[in-house]
C-alpha cells in the first residue's frame, strides 16, 4: 500500500497531508488560500493520486508559511509512501493551457534541486513567487531535481496552471511501481 500521513505543526502553521500514491484523483485541499488550495488539486488530481491537504496558518502573515509547510509536508508523505519499493524516478510532461506552452521534469534521486521558470507577479491574490517556493519545498523533501521550463508564455494564471498540470502529469510518472531500483549504481542516493 503506496500511502502515507504525515503532520508538522511549527509555531507559524499546522499542515496535515494524507496521500495515496494508487488513487484515482480525489482531491480536497483546504488551505484557506482559494487559487493556491486549486494549484495543489490541480497537481495532485493530474498526477492520480488520492490526496487530503489542511492547512492553516496561526498568526496570518500572507500564506507564504502554510505554502511552504505544505510543499515540506507533501515531499515528505509521497517520499514516505514511496517507501523502500521501487518506482520509476523520471517522470515529464509538456502542458499546453491556451497560448502557453509549460515543461516539467522531475527526477527522484535523492538530490533535491529546483529550477523554476515563472514569471512575476500574482494570480488570484497569491504571489507566483510564493507558489515557486512550494515547488521548491516539495523537491527538498522528496529529495528530487524539479524543472519546470516555460516556452511559450501568454496569461500569467494560464502559465501557472500548466505548470502545476504538468507538475503533476511527472510526478505520477515518476512515482510509479518499477521493479528495482532504476539507477546503474543500484542505489539512489540519500
Amino acid at each position: 500500500m503506496r500511502k502515507a500521513e504525515v503532520e508538522r505543526e511549527t509555531a507559524e502553521t499546522y499542515v496535515k497531508v494524507f496521500i495515496d500514491l494508487d488513487g484515482r484523483g480525489n482531491v480536497r485541499v483546504d488551505t484557506g488560500i482559494g487559487f493556491f488550495d486549486h494549484m495543489v488539486e490541480t497537481m495532485t488530481y493530474y498526477a492520480g493520486f488520492d490526496c487530503e491537504v489542511i492547512g492553516r496558518e496561526k498568526r496570518w502573515v500572507g500564506g507564504h508559511h502554510v505554502m511552504e509547510d505544505v510543499g515540506l509536508t507533501m515531499g515528505e508523505a509521497i517520499r514516505k509512501a514511496l517507501g523502500d519499493r521501487g518506482f520509476s524516478r523520471f517522470g515529464e510532461a509538456i502542458t499546453p493551457m491556451d497560448e502557453t506552452l509549460v515543461l516539467a521534469a522531475i527526477d527522484i534521486s535523492g538530490r533535491p534541486r529546483a529550477f523554476i521558470d515563472l514569471p512575476r507577479g500574482a494570480v488570484g491574490g497569491v504571489s507566483v513567487e510564493d507558489l515557486a517556493h512550494f515547488i521548491e519545498s516539495l523537491a527538498y523533501t522528496l529529495k528530487a531535481s524539479v524543472h519546470i521550463v516555460v516556452f511559450r508564455k501568454g496569461n500569467t494564471h494560464h502559465v501557472v496552471e500548466a505548470a502545476f498540470k504538468s507538475l503533476g502529469r511527472a510526478l505520477g510518472e515518476a512515482t510509479r511501481s518499477f521493479s528495482g531500483v532504476r539507477s546503474l549504481k543500484g542505489v539512489l542516493e540519500g
